[in-house]
């Protein structure tokens, strides 16, 4: 009889509510999987894009407050691309994708950091536990969406040196053939060449595996600066709810600013570097020496 009662007593599952390094998939769209950060990412979208046509509907030629700030904002963001480039024209093509960049990753790292990202979701069943799956996670705290990002970014750049300098040039940069041309071509004039133009050839090898590692670079460094910090947020809040993770709050919220301009300025200087033609540069350095020894 006692095992009876025992056996008709209720069960309370225990449900997991833990940080995961990857995205929960929330609904399926036929095969495609709509993920917490990606819901969060067309937010960041949505905002942007009523942005754009908020301002475009109230520009004045005499600015409003709103309109001010945001002159302010653009006029500042040239001068600092400006600083970059150290060229106009190349600052206008590229400061639309720079700055629409800075904007979607500032705003969802600070969506990241609403009250409800991570605290309103539905408890699911998997191998027999129930986990808390979170409707909302910042898009920046997922790996794909740092990685895409990275790869766009790391692809634009060379597509955007291919237009600025030429297909072959590009190239060259990474495979330099013409260095190890020029042993065939310098030979009877420069015998240093047989030294010289391997070392190139070697240089342009190295710069097609920076180019890998810059999409590691720029996707790990945001995916862990905000990733790490939603952590720490959560962590903060176990601990004590209210008043301990208001500093660390603040930080993130600094933190977010700060990924996303190093992230649009890392943009800014590949661009750069993409569309800068060395060889010319450095005819125009022996050229400025001769004249300085003359």
């Amino acid at each position: 009889m006692a095992t009876n009662n025992i056996s008709e007593q209720p069960i309370h599952e225990e449900v997991i509510h833990e940080t995961t390094i990857y995205a929960e998939p929330i609904f399926s769209i036929g095969n495609f999987q709509v993920t917490n950060s990606l819901i969060n990412s067309w937010f960041a979208v949505l905002i942007i894009i009523a942005l754009c046509i908020f301002l475009r509907l109230n520009i004045k030629k005499i600015p409003g407050k709103i309109q001010h700030i945001f002159e302010m904002f653009l006029e500042g963001a040239l001068s600092l691309c400006d600083q970059v480039t150290n060229d106009r024209k190349t600052t206008l093509k590229i400061f639309p994708l720079v700055t629409s960049l800075f904007l979607f990753i500032l705003i969802n790292n600070w969506l990241g950091l609403l009250p409800i990202v991570g605290s309103v979701g539905f408890v699911a069943n998997e191998a027999g536990q129930s986990f808390f799956i979170p409707l909302f996670r910042a898009g920046t705290a997922d790996i794909n969406t740092t990685l895409a990002l990275s790869i766009a970014i790391v692809i634009g750049s060379n597509i955007f040196g291919i237009i600025a300098i030429g297909a072959w040039k590009t190239f060259n940069k990474y495979v330099n053939i013409k260095a190890l041309g020029g042993i065939f071509t310098k030979f009877r004039e420069d015998k240093s060449v047989l030294i010289v133009a391997p070392i190139n050839f070697f240089v342009g090898i190295l710069e097609l595996i920076g180019e890998i590692a810059k999409v590691a670079s720029l996707s790990f460094r945001l995916f862990g600066n905000v990733f790490a910090g939603e952590v720490l947020l959560a962590s903060m809040g176990a601990i004590f709810l209210y008043l301990l993770p208001t500093p660390f709050l603040f930080l993130e919220v600094f933190i977010g600013l700060i990924q996303a301009l190093i992230f649009s300025l890392l943009a800014t200087v590949y661009f750069t570097i993409a569309s800068q033609d060395h060889e010319e540069h450095d005819k125009e350095s022996s050229h400025e020496e001769g004249l300085v020894h003359a």
